[in-house]
């Protein structure tokens, strides 16, 4: 939370801010009051932050609520650091995609150690529970009305570099919580499962349970082999089932966290 607090405020003050960039939620409500008043932008961290951050405390947990301002206020003093600090580039467009860069790490690392750095997070799984809109869904319209505002504010120009540099830091949270390694969830159907179930033991060193199935149309007893493997490992799998089964039915799908089992990686062979 530490690191990923001091990567956001780099991201902000060395990149964002000083282009009339701003970030969604909170962080870019802060932007725009900071511009506005021009009173520090650590201050407008912490004060906007503080009331959702008591609603998390009630309604999500002490733990999350804790971790969140402890994320908000290391935010907040690396920006007041770092405010006074001369910006990298003055170019915008480099400053859209290398601060989303930085910031979307930065709020992956928080998140993978289960805090958050905008309060906007809180409302929006507070509303998920009584709307049947997602999560997600609801960060993004809260998002799209703030950068939005950019417009008016800064011009069009940098609310456009603004959605950039939102999108890109939206991509790296993703890439930063779920790593560059991803996993996959493997589900085979085959007359010929226990030799496909030994060939992804044997061949790709990942462990196989088979599971007991049965299939709708014919009534017939199915074993169904499941395993995780990594994205890289996709393609040997795939060839595999096809040496073995070429009428195998195959489903592949992604896994955000994996732990415990035998998910050890062998070689390959």
């Amino acid at each position: 939370m530490l690191i990923g607090s001091s990567l956001f405020s780099v991201g902000l003050e060395i990149f964002l801010v000083p282009n009339n960039i701003i970030d969604g939620g909170i962080v870019g409500i802060s932007i725009i009051i900071s511009h506005l008043t021009h009173l520090p932008l650590g201050l407008f961290l912490v004060l906007l932050n503080l009331p959702f951050l008591l609603l998390g405390y009630k309604q999500i947990g002490k733990t999350f609520a804790f971790s969140t301002l402890f994320s908000v206020i290391i935010m907040s003093i690396g920006s007041t650091l770092l405010h006074p600090v001369q910006a990298i580039t003055i170019d915008p467009l480099l400053a859209a995609v290398f601060g989303g860069i930085i910031l979307g790490i930065g709020v992956g690392l928080v998140i993978r150690s289960g805090g958050s750095l905008d309060g906007t997070e809180i409302v929006a799984i507070l509303f998920s529970k009584k709307s049947p809109f997602s999560v997600g869904e609801i960060v993004m319209f809260f998002n799209l009305f703030i950068l939005g505002s950019a417009g008016f504010v800064f011009g069009w120009d940098h609310a456009m570099y603004s959605l950039i540099a939102y999108y890109i830091a939206f991509r790296m949270i993703d890439i930063t919580i779920e790593g560059l390694d991803q996993s996959k969830s493997v589900w085979i159907i085959s007359d010929e499962s226990e030799q496909i179930g030994d060939a992804i033991a044997h061949r790709l060193g990942r462990g196989v349970t088979y599971l007991k199935g049965e299939g709708a149309f014919t009534g017939d007893d199915k074993k169904v082999i499941f395993s995780v493997i990594t994205r890289l490992e996709e393609a040997k799998l795939k060839s595999i089932v096809d040496e073995l089964d070429p009428k195998a039915f195959l489903a592949v799908g992604n896994i955000h966290d994996v732990k415990g089992g035998r998910f050890k990686k062998k070689d390959i062979h």
